[in-house]
């Protein structure tokens, strides 16, 4: 050829050589059935003796070189980004003579069992000469050679197929004699949100490396007054992820064809698959209040990350018990990511669920104020985790690209599955209820109003007794881009309360929304009485806490009498009421401008055996001004908070070396904490790690553990960490560090290690 070539990669200067003798294959079939051709070199045929996947050079340059399958020990396999380059290195049985070989290079989707020459799910990729036009969605073009090593640059179509694709070599003398080599292992090929033409390229480095290579990141939970940052491991590049998240796109879901290369419809049909209502999904929901019934699984709040859960499915290919929001949300971000793309978990608190499409959520009080749910499906979160993922939406309209939600939590179905989204942010904020797919649903839970009625008997009506347009949709968090730290993007989902363009967007999406249901307003609002609650923030599990309700008569010269019940409640995150913990009525006459407050102390004993899944509570007033005949509910939800873990490690973290961490969590409450066990995450385990504990931990005293992790690679890493005992759930923490590579390698920077308290 009288070409000069210098390039090649590290595995082609004596390194592990991903090659394969053609004697251990298969017969592979040939393409040229009228020439009997088997021994390519006595015919003078190129015979391809093995390739090099190049996997040091084409991980780096595909952000992929973190891929399990690209660092396993034996058969590594390639995984790279569609409308971006990989070098193959073809090594034959002599060198290349473009005067006389002809090389074509054949890819199909491996698990398409019947394929035609030229389809969506199979392409023949002629190689081309540098500068030379390709007219294919694929090109291969010549990169040079040494020897019999033939450098081949490889670009798939940036819409093809995200799936495992095969390759097969063929080669051709003169137009005469032909061989076909198949190669034994998969190509992997991912979306790319750093290629301009793929529907999911999205700018910013730091956006990419947050929401596509991130492994570990933060969920937050709580109440809006009250948010919990919870870190949660996505593994997306862990044993099996990958492999899995195929799997669940090609069977669960069942897309076939084309429907594999568009982002749309893929993460539509992940929100269903990930959930096990429609289908054999991935994870089994669960909402009891009783903690026994999450016997034959693992409770929600003890899962730590993506990975146990993964590798369990797709080992037993049954849904995985038990979830919650947060773990389906914690699921599809892994899957996302693996697959290339961009998504983020986000949590919005006092999440409207509108069972009827109203756009108004009716809470029903009784004269106690005790909730009655029988006569409506409407229910408030205090909070709720969904997805956004990131992509053009072409059809929408290039204005509507960008974040879109969507939601693997099976509440509502949509097109007859549990399904929601992808909804775009944009037509969501701008209440265009009509746009694909699911947009007034998300709408309603960030923005629907809260109506509240009073029920005083089967043969009397409701009476309306207020609304409130700004209680839902509070707080909407996802994690910083870089830090381990809230952000707010309540922004991005609606306009600022109150303010004129929120009510206008209000008002257009009620009128869009085709329901029937009636506003109601108040002609004449009565606010002479005035009610707040105080309520501390920084009540440790294990404490008493007093709620105290503060009355004020704003009137100079009229006297009111106020009868009421002020009560606490246990509550789950999805709003639903359980067991009362405490109730205390009251009747007092206020004079002109009096104040007055009201105590109720909840002691540790009146609430600790009631309480539900996450520690929360509601509290609630309920009272009438006797004299106008008016009636007033205020309500308001109320966290104690669980103790912090407190992790730490010895030394200085280099990697592939090995290092110890140190685990501790106190015990806040009056009694022991029985059957103890540390939930722990980390880089190099493959599995997630339980340590048991041998004693009980005696109140005030320290739980404590200490393990041993190695680093399979330099960069930032994160240690996440669950406590569960018998007593007590919900306990998390988090360490946040920096490895360096082994002194050897010249780098001796300082280690930079970030803790934070949950």
């Amino acid at each position: 050829m009288g070409r000069n070539w210098n390039w090649h990669c590290r595995c082609c200067r004596g390194g592990n050589v991903d090659s394969y003798d053609l004697r251990e294959l298969p017969r592979p079939p040939r393409l040229d059935t009228t020439n009997d051709v088997i021994d390519g070199t006595r015919h003078g045929v190129l015979a391809v003796q093995g390739i090099d996947f190049c996997i040091e050079t084409n991980g780096e340059y595909h952000h992929t070189s973190k891929f399990n399958l690209m660092t396993k020990d034996v058969d590594k396999c390639l995984v790279v980004r569609r409308g971006q380059a990989f070098k193959l290195d073809i090594l034959f049985n002599r060198p290349y003579d473009a005067q006389r070989d002809a090389i074509s290079l054949i890819f199909y989707v491996s698990d398409v069992e019947k394929r035609g020459p030229s389809d969506d799910t199979s392409v023949a990729v002629p190689l081309l000469e540098k500068g030379t036009e390709s007219f294919g969605p694929w090109n291969a073009v010549y990169e040079g050679q040494m020897d019999s090593h033939l450098i081949v640059a490889v670009t798939p179509s940036p819409s093809c197929i995200v799936a495992a694709w095969r390759l097969d070599i063929d080669t051709k003398l003169n137009g005469t004699r032909s061989l076909s080599y198949t190669h034994p292992l998969p190509i992997y090929v991912l979306f790319n949100p750093w290629c301009l033409n793929d529907t999911v390229y999205m700018p910013g480095q730091s956006h990419r490396e947050e929401y596509v290579e991130e492994e570990s990141g933060l969920m937050f939970r709580g109440v809006y007054n009250r948010v919990k940052p919870a870190p949660w491991k996505y593994a997306q590049y862990e044993k099996d992820i990958l492999e899995c998240a195929l799997y669940i796109v090609r069977t669960i879901s069942k897309l076939k064809g084309r429907a594999r290369s568009d982002p749309i419809i893929t993460v539509r049909a992940l929100s269903a698959a990930i959930n096990e209502q429609d289908d054999n999904g991935v994870l089994a929901g669960n909402w009891a209040k009783d903690l026994s019934d999450y016997s034959g699984g693992t409770h929600p709040l003890d899962w730590v990350g993506s990975l146990q859960i993964i590798q369990k499915y797709y080992e037993k290919k049954k849904p995985v018990k038990y979830a919650q929001c947060w773990v389906y949300a914690g699921v599809m971000t892994t899957i996302c990511r693996a697959l290339g793309i961009p998504c983020r978990p986000v949590s919005a608190f006092n999440a409207a669920h509108d069972s009827e499409g109203s756009l108004t959520i009716d809470i029903i009080k009784d004269e106690d104020g005790n909730t009655l749910n029988e006569y409506t499906n409407d229910s408030i979160w205090n909070y709720h985790v969904w997805n956004e993922v990131w992509m053009e939406r072409p059809d929408l309209g290039p204005e509507y690209g960008g974040w879109q939600a969507i939601d693997s939590t099976p509440q509502e179905l949509s097109e007859k599955v549990y399904q929601c989204g992808p909804a775009s942010l944009r037509a969501v904020r701008d209440g265009e209820l009509q746009r694909p797919y699911d947009t007034g649903y998300v709408f309603a839970e960030v923005n629907a109003d809260q109506v509240l009625w009073k029920f005083s008997g089967e043969i009397q009506p409701l009476k309306f007794m207020d609304r409130d347009t700004t209680y839902i949709g509070q707080q909407i968090s996802t994690k910083a881009i870089g830090k381990m730290e809230r952000e707010d993007i309540t922004d991005t989902y609606k306009y600022p309360e109150r303010t004129k363009e929120e009510r206008l967007t209000m008002e257009k999406a009620l009128r869009k929304s085709g329901s029937i249901f009636a506003r109601y307003y108040l002609n004449d609002v009565f606010n002479d009485v005035y009610f707040e609650f105080e309520l501390r923030d920084d009540i440790k599990i294990g404490q008493d806490f007093t709620v105290v309700l503060h009355i004020k008569n704003r009137s100079a010269i009229n006297q009111h009498q106020v009868k009421g019940v002020l009560r606490v409640d246990t509550v789950t995150y999805r709003g639903k009421t359980g067991d009362s913990v405490k109730r205390d009525e009251f009747d007092l006459v206020l004079q002109p401008e009096a104040k007055e407050k009201i105590n109720m102390l909840v002691t540790f004993d009146e609430y600790y055996k009631r309480l539900v899944d996450q520690a929360s509570f509601n509290i609630a007033c309920l009272a009438t001004i006797v004299d106008r005949n008016f009636d007033y509910f205020a309500q308001d939800d109320f966290r104690v908070r669980n103790p912090d873990i407190k992790i730490s490690i010895d030394g200085k973290p280099v990697s592939i070396q090995e290092f110890t961490v140190n685990i501790k969590v106190e015990n806040p409450l009056p009694i022991p904490l029985r059957n103890g066990k540390f939930l722990i995450q980390g880089p190099g385990l493959e599995e997630q790690l339980k340590i048991k504990l041998s004693e009980n931990v005696p109140p005030g005293e320290f739980a404590t553990a200490q393990f041993k992790l190695t680093p399979p690679w330099a960069g930032r890493h994160q240690i996440s960490a669950k406590f569960t005992s018998k007593e007590m759930r919900d306990v998390d923490g988090f360490l946040s560090f920096n490895v360096v590579l082994p002194e050897n390698y010249g780098n001796s920077s300082n280690t930079d290690i970030v803790s934070r308290e949950i």
